[in-house]
């Protein structure tokens, strides 16, 4: 079974606000869905969290070296475009267009198989799994009422991030987090990201301690990305002496690059981002590495519907998980399958065992959010 095109499409139109300065608009385009097509009939679908130009002048360089390649060893062909391209784009836009073209073939060798991703990766560890619903900030009233409605969904577990949380005050963000404590009350889980990841951030050791320390007071479950993301040794040092588990890793691509922190214990969490780091296969190698140094896996997943069924996936394959992280409420997770998911009655997801990745696009409502769709041959 043969590669035989890609079509390229770009997702716009129900883009949920991502939290930077600049905020984001419906109609921008972060997300693109990747389609590869096989001379079987076979098709399966990955998912890329960058824009559909920098996926398509990724796929000029990378379709020479995919056409009439096997669809059905994804860790394979994913690595022989990952070595292939090193002097063009060692990691960035062209690893995150690789991570979806990996998924798309686990998605094909599936269905091609007859068994869930899950179980082409090792195996079924479980069947179900606590998603936390992840939304940002914002002022205390907005963000008390934003709570209870994800309360209201379904949702045991909540991450809050990002602006205004570090953007004003200490007094203020502890108002945030007391706000958010007293809106959902004790056994709901909260998680705080505070988006180090942000152009110029200003934060730096001493704040993240401080920070960390007056999380504790209030029962959250780990402190994200509190520094810069290159700050190695900042996240060692803060690992170390913080009363709440430290979390990072989702701007990260290739394996190489997470090494150095999960042999360093620099995180307690560390989070991969199955369609920015280099698929499902990548993400593989990084959650084993981690479990043998016991460094929890969390994967990042700012998502599709195609991200998150391949998150499950992957969350049915490792011995350890506990969470997949869910944006929420978001189109492209909500409107474009054919059975979206729903959480159970106690805020789980069943992990899908259908052939592939488990997932079903609903056709019409995709073409409500895709773009203009170009097609690689």
């Amino acid at each position: 079974m043969r590669i035989d095109r890609v079509d390229v499409i770009p997702l716009t139109g129900g883009t949920v606000d991502g939290g930077w300065p600049q905020g984001h608009r419906p109609q921008d385009n972060l997300h693109t869905l990747v389609e590869v097509f096989t001379d079987q009939g076979l098709r399966g679908v990955g998912s890329v969290f960058t824009s559909g130009a920098l996926v398509c002048g990724a796929m000029e360089l990378l379709m020479p070296l995919l056409r009439g390649e096997s669809a059905v060893e994804p860790e394979r062909v994913s690595e022989k475009l990952r070595r292939s391209c090193f002097w063009q784009g060692r990691g960035g836009a062209v690893e995150h267009a690789i991570s979806g073209i990996d998924i798309a073939l686990w998605d094909i060798m599936g269905k091609a198989c007859g068994q869930p991703v899950s179980r082409l990766l090792g195996g079924n560890y479980r069947d179900r799994i606590r998603p936390y619903g992840s939304i940002l900030f914002d002022e205390p009233a907005v963000l008390r009422d934003r709570l209870q409605e994800t309360v209201a969904r379904g949702f045991r577990a909540i991450k809050l991030g990002w602006r205004p949380f570090g953007r004003r005050s200490t007094r203020f963000d502890e108002v945030l987090v007391r706000t958010a404590r007293e809106a959902v009350g004790p056994d709901v889980e909260l998680m705080v990201d505070a988006g180090g990841s942000e152009q110029f951030w200003p934060h730096g050791l001493n704040w993240a301690r401080r920070t960390a320390h007056m999380l504790s007071e209030y029962d959250i479950v780990w402190f994200e990305e509190p520094l810069p993301p290159d700050d190695l040794d900042g996240y060692a040092e803060l690992t170390r002496q913080s009363p709440v588990r430290i979390a990072a890793g989702e701007v990260l691509t290739r394996r190489e690059s997470f090494l150095p922190w999960i042999e360093r214990r620099a995180v307690d969490i560390i989070q991969p981002d199955s369609t920015k780091n280099g698929g499902l296969s990548e993400t593989r190698r990084i959650a084993w590495a981690a479990f043998d140094h016991n460094v929890s896996v969390v994967c990042h997943g700012w998502n599709t519907v195609v991200g998150l069924a391949a998150d499950l996936q992957l969350a049915a394959a490792l011995p350890i998980a506990h969470y997949v992280e869910y944006l929420t409420p978001c189109a492209y997770i909500e409107d474009l399958a054919v059975d979206p998911p729903r959480l159970d009655e106690d805020g789980n997801l069943v992990i899908p065992q259908q052939p592939g990745l488990g997932v079903e696009l609903d056709r019409e409502r995709l073409r409500r959010y895709a773009g203009a769709i170009t097609t690689f041959r």
